[in-house]
């Protein structure tokens, strides 16, 4: 159930992360994009959690 639940986790950020990029950019805001960036960033890594969790199964 974890690996699921922080693959969403995961993809939420990311799309989050890649609108707030694009909002940033379009309105010359380098704070938004950087925000964005690190939100993306962070999705990227709970995607990976989720992964990792997927490929132990119930050890984890």
């Amino acid at each position: 159930m974890g690996e699921l639940k922080d693959k969403a986790k995961g993809l939420g950020n990311e799309i989050a992360g890649n609108a707030k990029q694009a909002a940033g950019d379009a309105t010359d805001n380098p704070s938004l994009e950087a925000e964005g960036r690190a939100q993306e960033k962070k999705g990227e890594l709970q995607n990976l959690k989720g992964k990792v969790k997927g490929a132990l199964g119930d050890k984890v």
